[in-house]
Order: structure tokens, then sequence, then C-alpha cells
């Protein structure tokens, strides 16, 4: 069989638990739920970072942010550019053969587009708003600011969505028609809000049928004064869930415009005989909070609703038996380019710190325990966190404020935290231990002679 051809569909901002087949009561996805049921879906895939620059040069480098760098956001009061000399797995594939193209959103080196990186094709969704106009539709509205509303200027394959997606199959055919083998990455900016939608979508779910989200509400007792310090910052404190479903209702309908998308792309893969030797990735940088906790967007947290992510893979000449559940930890931004280095058949680089997810994918491994992330910072000024999150148990370990402490067995809204109870500190204890032990593995700057013995330190010390 000739090399595998892959192709990555990595959204912004998508929920784990807004998948229908992750069991959302009311989200329909179809084309995402046949992709799991042809391929392998995983139940544990985690960003390493909550937020869009620092996952994103993971994904692109294989590596911890503590090592890329750029940590930040632009815009934000401590951006830091990407470390430069360090290998990618898309140079690594273009140096064996493989043609490149990207399509969408690139939010990695702003010195530098996808073109310095290996990939030999680039289609930027800002050449959007120029062909909407060329098509004579009047520009997207923006009334309602980051909340969202309704287009009613276009159809579904006038959207941006619509658009990215026929630009990425046009390439796709392309690239068949050329020869050799092929990557290929879509990165929409949905569903990431402003949820701006046409209609049937805007309309596609009722607000008053939307239940809310097992971690709302949540009084915040305990917890980092931060937290209501975001609530403030967006305006959304004392929102009831009367004021959120709306919201909540267009980030679904975008969502099921996406798996729309996502429908014709797995079309024309089929349309053009390549389903059998081409791997097709689905997940997203990181998670949405979308009315979690009673906040929105991302930033200063570590719940699940921002950095749990779906992941979906199929790849039936690979060995892959379709329709299996893995509920192995993966960590989706490192462990990505180490599998397409290997789908391809080729080293991935010494740098790289994640694991191939192709032995996983084979049901030939069980992969890791547990998950991390780091945030270090950013929107609202410097703020540094880390999480470690096992079957049961998260911490999270707030270097300038309290430590957070959740039974996900009993509190799967992650709305309690445990942190001061006596009867939890061994626990505490355990997770602290292993969070130092990872921390100095990845040689975290954060990890210092003071810091770590905060972290060490008894709970009377």
């Amino acid at each position: 069989m000739p090399p595998a051809n892959i192709i990555l569909l990595h959204s912004d901002q998508h929920r784990y638990d807004c998948v229908g087949v992750n069991g959302h009561p009311l989200l329909r996805t179809p084309n995402l739920d046949a992709l799991a049921s042809q391929g392998v879906r995983f139940t544990h895939a985690f960003t390493v970072a909550p937020v869009c620059v620092p996952a994103r040069t993971s994904l692109l480098t294989g590596t911890w942010p503590s090592r890329h760098l750029a940590i930040a956001n632009p815009g934000t009061e401590a951006p830091r550019p990407m470390r430069q000399g360090l290998p990618t797995f898309s140079q690594v594939l273009s140096a064996a053969g493989y043609h490149l193209g990207f399509v969408g959103t690139w939010q990695i080196d702003a010195a530098a587009s996808p073109l310095q990186y290996g990939f030999h094709d680039y289609i930027s969704e800002h050449e959007y708003d120029t062909w909407r106009c060329r098509q004579g539709l009047p520009p997207e509205p923006h009334g309602n600011g980051w909340f969202g509303e309704c287009d009613p200027h276009v159809a579904p394959d006038q959207t941006r969505l619509g658009w990215g997606a026929e630009r990425f199959i046009e390439l796709m055919q392309r690239y068949v028609e050329s020869g050799g083998p092929f990557f290929l990455r879509w990165d929409p900016h949905e569903p990431h809000l402003p949820n701006i939608l046409p209609e049937p979508y805007c309309s596609m779910y009722r607000p008053t049928d939307i239940a809310p989200w097992p971690s709302f509400p949540d009084p915040l007792v305990g917890k980092p004064y931060v937290q209501a310090q975001q609530r403030r910052t967006w305006k959304v404190d004392g929102w009831s869930w009367e004021d959120w479903a709306p919201f909540v209702a267009r980030y679904l309908g975008e969502i099921s415009l996406l798996d729309a998308q996502v429908g014709r792309i797995l079309a024309a893969v089929r349309d053009l005989g390549i389903e059998d030797n081409t791997l097709v990735v689905y997940t997203a940088d990181h998670g949405d909070m979308c009315g979690g906790h009673g906040m929105i967007d991302k930033h200063f947290v570590m719940y699940d609703d921002v950095v749990r992510v779906p992941l979906v893979a199929r790849y039936p000449g690979g060995g892959i038996v379709g329709g299996r559940v893995n509920d192995a930890f993966v960590a989706s931004s490192i462990d990505l380019p180490a599998t397409f280095c290997d789908v391809a058949g080729l080293d991935a680089p010494p740098t790289f710190q994640g694991q191939s997810l192709l032995p996983l994918l084979r049901g030939q491994a069980q992969g890791r325990d547990g998950a991390f992330a780091v945030y270090f910072g950013s929107q609202f000024g410097l703020y540094s966190q880390r999480m470690l999150r096992d079957r049961r148990w998260k911490y999270v370990w707030n270097a300038t404020a309290e430590d957070e402490l959740y039974d996900l067995q009993a509190d799967p809204g992650e709305r309690i935290n445990l942190a001061t109870l006596p009867a939890c500190a061994p626990e505490l204890a355990r997770l602290r231990s292993r969070l130092v032990e990872w921390m100095s593995e990845t040689e975290d700057p954060l990890l210092n002679i003071w810091t770590r013995e905060q972290l060490l330190q008894s709970l009377k010390a």
C-alpha cells in the first residue's frame, strides 16, 4: 500500500460534550457520529493548554508550551514568539515527499505562515471576507458583539464554514489528481464565539429545550477570586440559565453547521476513492465555557469544559477496526504530531514530547493514566496554572491563588472545591507530588526552589 494520506479537521473551541455520540442529549452531529462509528472515538483526550496559540503551536511542534515558548495569545500582557529551530511534523512530512495544504486560521507564528513550515498551499480564512464581498453579499453582522446572532444574508454554503469546506475539497481534488501522498488540514474558526450563523441553524435548537450544563450553577465558593472576576469582566455575572440558553443554542447550531461541512468533506473523500488509505482525524484546540460555571470563553480555569476535547480518528487501511471507544488519556496537541509521523512511516524528531496514537488506534496499547495541562496567563493579566487529572480526581495548582481539588466521581460538574478538606489531604499530597515530578520531567520553568517547596509542603505548614 502507498504511503497514507492524512486529513486533520481541527476546529476552534469545541467542547468534548458537544458531539452527539459523546452524549449530548439534543445536539445533532450525524457526520461526526458516523466518523466515530467507522473509526475510534477517544473519551479522554485533553488539550495541553486551553488557549489557541499555545495549543496550536504544540500541535505543530509536538512539544509542551514550556518548550516552544509561545505561551499566550497576541495582544496580551506577555506574548512570546515561538522558539525558532524546533522541527515540526509538517517539515518532516514535506521532506519525505508529502504535499501539504492548510486551509483556515493559522494562529501560530505571527511572523510567518504555514508556507514557512513545510506547507505548499495556504488558504487563509481572511480571504473569506473578500470572497463574500465579490459575491455581492453584505458583511457579516456584528451587532451583538461576542454573543452572536443570526446572519440573514447567506445560505449555509455561503458561510465561512461553507466557504472553507469548499476550498478544502478543491485542494484535495487537486492533490489526488497530481498523485502522491498528501497532508491536508482544515482549521475553521468555528465554533469559537461569536456564533454568527444562518438559518436553519440559527433556530435549530430552542433555548427552552436546552438543559443547563452539569457545572451550572456554581457559586464559586472557596475558588480563586479570578473566576468571579472573569464573569464581571465579561459582564455575565448574575446571568440566569434563561440568559445563557440563547447563547448556548447558537453555539450548538454552529456545531451542527460545522458537522454538515465535515460531511461534505467526508463525502468527497469517499467519492475520490481514497477512504481506505486516508487517516481522517477530527479534534479541537480546546473547549469553551459557554455558560459552564456561569462563565464565557476560556481563561483562568482548568475545568473539563475547556481542557477536554473531542477526538475521533478513522483509517480503514491502517488496521484500525471501526466502532471502538478508547478511554486512554491522550494529550492530543502533542500526541497527534507523533501520530502523523508514525502513520507516514517516518521517525518523529527527538524534540517531540508526545506519543503516537497508532498503537491505541489498533488496540495494542493502554496509554497514559492521567492528563496534564498548563496555563501561563493571558488576556486579563498574568496568572499561571497547572492541572493534573486522573479517572477520579482533578488537581489544579494556581500559583498565586487557592488550590482546587475535585472529586469527579461525586462531582462531575467540578463545583465543590475539596482542597482544604482534611479528609482529602492524602489525595492532595499524592497529586501535588506527581505534578512536581511531571513539571521536572518537562523542564517547566514555573518549578523553582520556591514553588517546589510550596507544592510539596504539608497542609499544616
